[in-house]
């Protein structure tokens, strides 16, 4: 356990150096899910993302929810809550401005397997209120793969390959929000912990970004 750690404290460090010399946004990823019982699990998760290194705050979320188990593993209901902070530029300029926003969210998961290869399918529709002012419906559907390297399933102490992708629309304004790629590996350490790092490009109306990401997934 103690290296596995220090291997992500090592890339985590490797990451920061290579962010500060360029325009990669670096994002810092909790997951945690909570079993309550065979039935009903509790979500949560934190994300702390920058416009570089640390210190340069591009977003901060704090998102939960409580799931419902349709059937055992595959398919799940989620009723959820999010709060946004986010610190944005304003054009040609060094100055930021700040962004509260207020989420709830309805979401539906279901999951394959296929020998190696994991599906995962997630609907997920959006109500937002963005400084109480703004009110928006934002519709999300992400699909990932999970393909495990060293071993024929994804258990304990396996290698995996990951990828997804997120396309977001609006309910009016401009349709199109964005759409994100990302590709990353993975390593599960048992049942309750697995970590990944990978590249995210984030394609958007008036361009793209790119990111670093360090994902940390527990279970308990």
């Amino acid at each position: 356990m103690k290296k596995i750690i220090l291997s992500f404290v090592l890339l985590f460090s490797t990451t920061i150096g290579f962010a500060q010399k360029s325009d990669l946004g670096n994002w810092l990823i909790y997951f945690g899910n909570k079993q309550v019982d065979s039935k009903w699990n509790w979500h949560h998760e934190v994300q702390y993302r920058n416009y570089n290194a640390i210190g340069d705050l591009e977003q901060l979320l704090l998102r939960t929810g409580i799931g419902y188990n349709l059937t055992e593993n595959n398919n799940n209901l989620l009723l959820g809550y999010g709060y946004i902070h986010s610190q944005n530029y304003t054009d040609n300029s060094d100055s930021k401005v700040n962004i509260n926003e207020h989420r709830v969210y309805q979401q539906f998961i279901t999951r394959q397997s296929f020998a190696r290869v994991k599906l995962q399918h997630r609907y997920r529709f959006e109500q937002r209120w963005i400084e109480d002012i703004d009110f928006r419906l934002r519709f999300r559907y992400f699909l990932s793969i999970n393909v495990a390297i060293n071993n024929s399933d994804i258990i304990d102490k396996t290698w995996y390959g990951s990828m997804y992708n997120e396309i977001f629309v609006n309910d009016d304004q401009v349709f199109f929000d964005r759409n994100r790629l990302y590709f990353g590996i993975g390593y599960k350490l048992n049942k309750t912990a697995k970590f990944e790092f990978g590249y995210m490009n984030q394609f958007l109306n008036n361009g793209n970004r790119d990111q670093i990401n360090l994902i940390t997934f527990i279970n308990f």
